[in-house]
């Protein structure tokens, strides 16, 4: 009678765990996988093969004779000092609502990859992540650096255009989403990152998913091209089923890279030359190791990819908030300037929070360093 009894009570705890498992992987932070016409359109890429989508290069997660045991040994068993700053960062407080007062586009970096942009008298606001950890749970990963929630997302209000570069947890906030998606009045990304944002309540009509090489023009003036990227995405197991892009946004007189994460790979040569030179190119910096060297850049090859890109001016991002890799918390800034003096590459390094118009004002204090 016991056995049965401890067998029964072992098939309800296995049942049990299977349930939970199944309602939180389930939760709406974890988004939606493409299905229907999207899938179709996904499965019609070029670059689509063997169930997923593929970089221009073969891009393995790790190189070889690395195990993600071993990257999970080094990140969770090792010390790695400095991290996170010691003091809260120096934040600019920006005035989000007011207009741009240059005719010259204007950049304010909010750290990581978000940042808003005001051109052609409108706002384009990127990859916004305003919550306390780039996680499905706030309980889980690295927290924001201290100085760094300053700002929120219920501080962006009529947002002309939301741009997200691709799925990823740093770059996709669930809660960041649900508060600026309903006042932006038009939303661009790569393709299939629409499954997630109309499981959230988006409105499929104001959401303009991107392949490739293709172009959308929203409002006047603007118009933004998909371009390739070296990296990968996925919210919960299932990797490479909705797109990661790089995006080219023209106007009639300005053409600005807006860079979401890429390792370094010749396709920023390729798109320099075809569609270059840019008058700025915003590029990832940070979140980098040798234990995952194709998916996102060193920073000396951040300095490559901009001179690659023909960008007259680089500013580095993705870095400054969040601590996702085991390097110090600024050594992503100091090693990428350091390159940048060494080449004479015109860089720009703004405050948080601070705006600066392009073509006018290039802020370079190594304010890290205070």
């Amino acid at each position: 009678m016991a056995k049965i009894f401890q067998s029964m009570l072992i098939i309800y705890i296995v049942v049990a765990l299977i349930t939970i498992f199944l309602i939180v992987t389930n939760l709406p932070v974890f988004g939606a996988l493409p299905k229907g016409e999207r899938l179709n359109k996904i499965r019609s890429l070029p670059n689509y093969r063997d169930g997923a989508i593929q970089n221009l290069s073969a891009t393995p997660m790790q190189p070889e004779g690395v195990s993600i045991f071993t990257i999970l040994n080094a990140f969770f068993f090792k010390k790695h000092p400095n991290r996170t700053p010691k003091h809260p960062l120096e934040f600019v407080k920006p005035s989000l609502t007011e207009k741009q007062i240059s005719t010259n586009p204007e950049i304010i970096w909010f750290g990581h990859s978000s940042y808003l942009l005001k051109i052609n008298g409108q706002r384009i606001l990127v990859d916004p992540v305003f919550s306390k950890t780039p996680s499905p749970f706030s309980f889980i990963g690295s927290k924001a650096f201290p100085g760094t929630d300053i700002i929120k997302a219920s501080d962006f209000e009529d947002i002309d255009v939301l741009l997200i570069t691709h799925d990823h947890y740093d770059h996709l906030d669930y809660q960041s989403i649900l508060t600026v998606a309903p006042h932006s009045k038009q939303i661009v990304t790569s393709l299939g990152v629409g499954a997630h944002l109309e499981k959230w309540g988006i409105p499929k009509t104001k959401i303009h998913e991107l392949a490739w090489y293709q172009d959308v023009s929203i409002s006047t003036g603007l118009n933004f091209t998909a371009l390739p990227a070296r990296h990968f995405t996925g919210r919960k197991f299932k990797r490479n089923q909705t797109a990661w892009s790089a995006f080219l946004l023209k106007t009639d007189q300005h053409k600005i890279f807006l860079g979401g994460d890429s390792g370094y790979d010749s396709h920023f040569k390729s798109i320099g030359e075809t569609y270059g030179p840019f008058d700025l190119a915003l590029l990832e910096c940070g979140q980098y190791n040798a234990y995952w060297p194709y998916i996102h850049m060193f920073p000396e090859e951040v300095v490559q990819a901009a001179k690659d890109l023909k960008a007259r001016v680089l500013m580095p991002i993705h870095w400054g908030k969040f601590s996702l890799a085991m390097h110090p918390w600024n050594e992503p800034i100091n090693r990428v300037v350091a390159e940048a003096e060494k080449q004479q590459f015109p860089i720009v390094t703004p405050k948080l929070g601070e705006t600066f118009v392009l073509n006018q004002n290039y802020p370079v204090q190594k304010w890290w360093q205070a």
